[in-house]
């Protein structure tokens, strides 16, 4: 790989554990973000949306003008944006306040994460091999240390407030460490073509569903299992942790090694594998019961669903890149196939609390197998790329 690729790869990974860290640590001061402005669970709930509206709000925006300018400054301004958001975040002088912080935090989230990716995809394309696995490794393994973090600050009674002030600082280092390393904006600079009512291909729709599939599995699978463990199985606290824990390591292990596998095998085997080893896995866990089940099947159901939405964003990056050539930018094909993913992680927690109450929280969750094996069927759109 020449010097300036290993420059940019190390500069793109930076971004990636940033905007990880950045989720794991919030997410692990929700609980006193709760308590700061006295609200009930409910109104949490409603609050937390503000973040999902404000990715959502960014994702456009950012592949159009990451497919415009370049996805440089793109990435440079949404790392600013995440840097300017994280003390507003966490003022929470009122709730009004809050929602608003919690927008503007989740646009920012955003901004960096699909110029991230288009830089990632470049790097990709540029270098000959596949690295977008590698890259999300990165991200899982900031969320695993900032909701450490985030844990202890909680626990030493640092206020959000100070915590993202801290946070700030560490990460204007992280924007000039980038800035030094990442491509020049000409690298992925498209014209913007696309005529009005003209629709974009049918492909990265397609990406995006089967990508929203794994992210409503990912999502309710991080947010259930330890629920599982306590409710369904009678594990203490600390051991209805475990699950997020285990299944966390594993999406790292999975995501690290997804590159080579794909390389070796194809990315077609590797994500139909997925499918299979997930739904197995999950299937099998929930009816045999129990907590070492219970570890075992949420350890393998993070590998299976660990390389599915970086291989889905590399094979849009790609098939944008050559087969759809002027009809969509890779930029633009990349928030197109987020934005349909990441809807999954706004929906997989409140569809599986709707399931449980209907048929109990266990076998509600056999939702996800369905949607774990369908992932046997998006292994042949892979193929082309």
């Amino acid at each position: 790989m020449a010097p300036e690729l290993k420059r940019a790869r190390l500069g793109v990974i930076v971004a990636f554990v940033v905007n990880g860290f950045t989720a794991g640590t919030f997410v692990a001061r929700i609980p006193d973000i709760k308590q700061i402005l006295a609200i009930t669970d409910s109104v949490l709930g409603l609050s937390l949306l503000f973040v999902s509206i404000g990715v959502f709000a960014g994702l456009g925006p950012a592949g159009r003008n990451s497919a415009r300018y370049g996805s440089r400054p793109v990435i440079l301004w949404g790392t600013l944006a995440i840097v300017i958001s994280l003390p507003v975040v966490g003022w929470l002088p009122s709730l009004g306040v809050a929602w608003f912080g919690l927008f503007i935090f989740g646009f920012a989230l955003a901004t960096q994460d699909v110029s991230m990716n288009a830089h990632a995809v470049v790097i990709e394309q540029r270098a000959g091999r596949r690295l977008m696995s590698t890259f999300h490794a990165m991200y899982s393994v900031g969320t695993l240390f900032g909701g450490i973090l985030g844990g202890i600050f909680s626990q030493l009674s640092v206020t959000p407030l100070n915590q993202g002030f801290i946070l700030a600082f560490v990460y204007l280092l992280a924007l000039f460490f980038i800035r030094n390393l990442i491509l020049p904006a000409s690298v992925d600079q498209h014209p913007i073509t696309k005529n009005k009512g003209e629709r974009s291909p049918m492909i990265f729709w397609i990406f995006g569903l089967f990508g929203l599939f794994a992210a409503l599995s990912e999502g309710a699978a991080g947010d259930w299992g330890g629920v599982l463990a306590r409710d369904a199985f009678a594990a203490t606290p600390f051991v209805s942790t475990l699950p997020y824990i285990v299944y966390t390591l594993a999406m790292v292990i999975g995501r690290l090694s997804g590159d080579y596998l794909a390389h070796k095998f194809g990315a077609s085997i590797i994500i139909a594998a997925g499918g299979i080893l997930s739904s197995v896995s999950l299937t099998l866990g929930l009816i045999v019961g129990g907590i070492p089940a219970l570890m075992i099947s949420w350890f393998l159901l993070g590998i299976g669903l660990s390389v599915v939405i970086p291989l889905m964003f590399s094979a849009a990056g790609t098939l944008a890149n050559t087969k759809y050539q002027g009809a969509i930018s890779p930029p633009q094909a990349i928030a197109r196939v987020s934005g349909v993913s990441y809807f999954g992680f706004v929906i997989g927690p409140p569809v599986i609390g709707f399931l449980a109450e209907l048929f109990e929280l266990r076998w509600a969750l056999f939702f996800l197998v369905a949607l774990c094996f369908s992932l046997i069927f998006a292994s042949r759109y892979a193929k082309a790329a």
